[in-house]
């Protein structure tokens, strides 16, 4: 640790004295958006330097941008016939080069109807099918905004309507449980691809295996999305892999508290353009084991995540993407018996996870202004996890366990078919087949042997097809298409209709309203539970799918170029929501209890009802910020016919993120960015404790006759990131203070049952994380 800051300090002593003028080449291809044909002989221009650096597209659609100087740039890219556009926040170092694709739309309008003025890309989602709720998440603001930590899903916690918390990375998106949430790599659902996945909360965990150095600018869904996503119900994080370099190597090696990291790419064949790109990370948390829970000793993980890029003259384009991840994790009992206050402090546990996924894509274009993408993949991901508890004779007792393995292959194939500048179609099917081995054992009472809740083995299918149109008449804008799902394992069928209008008022205002029928599946364990509360021991494998009706209305204003203001009203309704019947027990509400075999039917109901609101000064002069509240309202029904709050049902959020850059050295070629967020959202949930009945039972008892009436206060969060960078020829160097929850907030963890006292006490506790972290690129 001492060379290492030897290393940074002479590192930096160095950047301040020997300074030269430093450049870089921007390159990239310029396409139709519709038919990913290449747009020959587009215009290319960096806004605001003299003189004008600039170039136009070759007939491949390819530009290069030589002797760029080091700094932050917008560029500009116009074709005749087309919607010029502004591609903010082009960050140039002196290492690596910048590749920026970009996508035109064709201009629906005649050229003596309408004068175009390009727009800012940077809230426009890349899926051009999307109309609300909708946003382009990009790398630059993975690595940039205060609470990202390298994480796209902790990332997304700064969008309006969701919520998220430090100690997991689940999103809570408009009041809906973080397990409906649809995670997407490259097209294709994937198993959480969280480390520590589903132990805090089905659908989050503690940090996504998908670093930056290897996610490419990705969309992320909040409601009524277009027709091409199933199996969703509250949102999709549709994540992309970034091509490698196919001219030059590239590597980097980062290491932190936190752990160290190697990402490479480059060419892999000159001549055909093939490339690599691959990134590893490992980390044991050691040297922050004094700031973590004492349930967190031990744990340790490791991911990778890779893409190959394989173009070809005839036969089209191939690549070959891939991401795992190992953790492992676990507790050990108290030895002192005073220090035995809660079940927790006298267990025994052990949790090894595991999570992959590989896939082959194919994209050929055709020549009637059509391509077809195809993909196969293969994921796979497991869970083995044992909990023993110290008896009254200090002996260790089996108290549950988990053996569970999934695996998917899915097939998936969509024609994308442009017939003119105001219609672009596309039509697909996505074939998914399921494995599974599973088996949850707990104990029915204390003292008691593990009783069997799943034992379960097989194959099922869910199949989806559907088809999409985008029509653009002047300025309106119309998306409209239809979704099927068959679940094969009870041959439950659906029908959702999908639909999405906007108007264009000017160059500047914009009203749009969406609309879609969405549903989606349980987890597997569920349909095959041996239910204790039914004549049928198999009572939950019938079950339909959850369903929901998403409405949104949007408005969007460009107060200035670098200025957005987004309002967003929505209404959701949820229905055949799976409910145990005369009880307030909904699936709405399930958050990481794996041990289940209560009998449910498709009788609950729910809605989700608010405003999203969003204020964001894109960078200028170094500057920016983001604003984002959400005031809401989620509730559910059972069969009672009583409205209940649901579990996240916070009723507000609040962020503000703001950052500052400073040009700093000699010639103004290093950078220094301080970045904060804060954070206000409303307290938890929880029900009201039965004391007597907890008394009786030795654990936590909650009245449910009326869930989730009370609630913690309200929890007031802070973020901040300081980098630091400083760039030579062939290296540069990131020098970085990254800290979640800087001012120490501690956490509402839930409820426990203290042995000693026999009462039950509310347990917070304050994660603060802080990462120091230096890395080096050549």
């Amino acid at each position: 640790m001492k060379n290492l800051f030897l290393i940074i300090v002479l590192s930096f002593l160095s950047a301040s004295v020997f300074s030269q003028d430093l450049s870089q080449t921007i390159k990239g291809k310029i396409i139709d958006e519709s038919s990913l044909k290449p747009l020959s002989f587009a215009t290319i221009v960096i806004i605001g330097t003299e003189p004008v650096i600039g170039t136009t597209s070759d007939i491949d659609g390819n530009f290069i941008i030589r002797n760029v100087p080091i700094g932050r740039y917008d560029l500009k890219i116009s074709f005749l016939g087309y919607e010029p556009i502004i591609k903010p926040e082009v960050v140039v170092t002196s290492v690596k080069e910048v590749v920026v694709n970009a996508g035109l739309t064709e201009s629906s309008a005649s050229l003596d109807e309408i004068v175009i003025k390009p727009r800012v890309v940077k809230e426009k989602p890349i899926n051009r099918m999307a109309t609300v709720s909708s946003r382009m998440l990009s790398v630059e603001e993975a690595n940039r905004y205060a609470g990202g930590f390298d994480d796209p899903a902790r990332l997304a916690s700064s969008f309006p309507g969701v919520a998220s918390s430090v100690g997991n990375n689940a999103i809570i998106i408009r009041g809906n449980a973080p397990k409906f949430l649809q995670w997407k790599i490259e097209g294709v659902e994937i198993p959480n691809p969280n480390h520590f996945a589903d132990l805090a909360a089905f659908g989050g965990g503690g940090l996504t295996a998908l670093s930056s150095n290897l996610l490419a600018n990705s969309d992320f869904y909040t409601g009524a999305f277009p027709a091409e996503y199933n199996n969703a119900l509250s949102g999709v994080f549709d994540m992309q892999m970034r091509d490698g370099n196919n001219s030059d190597y590239e590597h980097s090696v980062e290491t932190g508290l936190i752990g160290l990291g190697f990402a490479s790419e480059g060419p892999l064949g000159k001549k055909n353009k093939a490339s690599y790109r691959v990134n590893y990370r490992y980390s044991t948390l050691g040297l922050i084991s004094s700031l973590l829970p004492e349930d967190a000793q031990g744990t340790n993980y490791q991911d990778l995540s890779f893409k190959f890029k394989i173009p070809t003259k005839k036969a089209g384009l191939f690549s070959i993407w891939g991401i795992g991840l190992i953790d492992k994790s676990g507790t050990t009992p108290e030895k002192d018996v005073l220090l035995q206050n809660y079940y927790q402090d006298i267990e025994d546990q052990n949790v090894k996870q595991y999570m992959g996924a590989v896939g082959l894509n194919h994209r050929i274009i055709l020549k009637n202004s059509a391509y077809i993408n195809s993909t196969l993949a293969f994921s796979k991901n497991g869970i083995d996890l044992k909990t023993d508890r110290l008896n009254s004779s200090t002996q260790l007792q089996a108290e549950n366990e988990i053996k569970n393995t999934n695996y998917n292959i899915t097939f998936k194939s969509f024609l994308n078919k442009k017939f003119s500048a105001k219609h672009t179609n596309k039509t697909g099917v996505t074939i998914r087949g399921m494995g599974y081995d599973l088996l949850l054992k707990e104990v029915s009472s204390p003292g008691s042997n593990l009783s069997t809740l799943v034992s379960d083995d097989g194959f099922t299918t869910l199949i989806s097809a559907y088809s999409g149109s985008s029509f653009s008449l002047k300025n309106f804008k119309l998306n409209i298409g239809l979704n099927s799902q068959l679940f094969t394992l009870n041959n439950n069928f659906t029908i959702e209709p999908r639909l999405g209008i906007s108007y264009q008022f000017n160059d500047d205002k914009k009203i749009s309203f969406g609309y879609g029928l969405h549903s989606r599946i349980e987890a597997l364990n569920i349909y095959f539970a041996n239910t204790t509360n039914a004549a049928s021991a198999r009572a939950n494998k019938d079950l339909d799918f959850s369903k929901a009706h998403h409405f949104v209305l949007a408005y969007d204003w460009n107060i200035t170029e670098k200025l957005h203001l987004k309002i967003e009203p929505y209404y959701q309704y949820l229905f055949d929501i799976p409910i145990v019947k005369n009880s307030t027990s909904s699936l709405l509400n399930l958050q990481d209890d794996w041990f289940i075999n209560d009998a449910y039917v498709n009788s609950g109901k729910g809605q989700n009802y608010g405003l999203d609101l969003s204020l964001e000064q894109y960078i200028s002069n170094g500057f920016y910020y983001l604003i984002s509240s959400s005031v809401f309202n989620s509730q559910y029904k059972t069969d009672k016919n009583d409205w209940y709050n649901t579990r996240y049902n916070k009723n507000y959020l609040f962020n503000a993120l703001v950052g500052k850059e400073i040009r700093v050295g000699k010639k103004k070629q290093n950078l220094f960015g301080v970045n904060l967020k804060l954070s206000l959202q409303g307290g938890d949930r929880y029900s009201v404790i039965d004391k007597t009945a907890s008394a009786l039972e030795k654990d936590v008892i909650y009245d449910e006759t009326n869930p989730f009436t009370e609630q913690t206060n309200a929890a007031f969060i802070t973020h901040l990131t300081i980098n630091y960078e400083w760039y030579k020829k062939k290296t540069s160097h990131k020098l970085s203070l990254k800290i979640l929850n800087a001012t120490n907030y501690k956490e509402f963890q839930g409820h426990r049952y203290n042995l000693k006292t026999n009462e039950v006490n509310m347990f917070r506790e304050a994660l603060i994380i802080p990462n120091i972290s230096y890395k080096v690129s050549f």
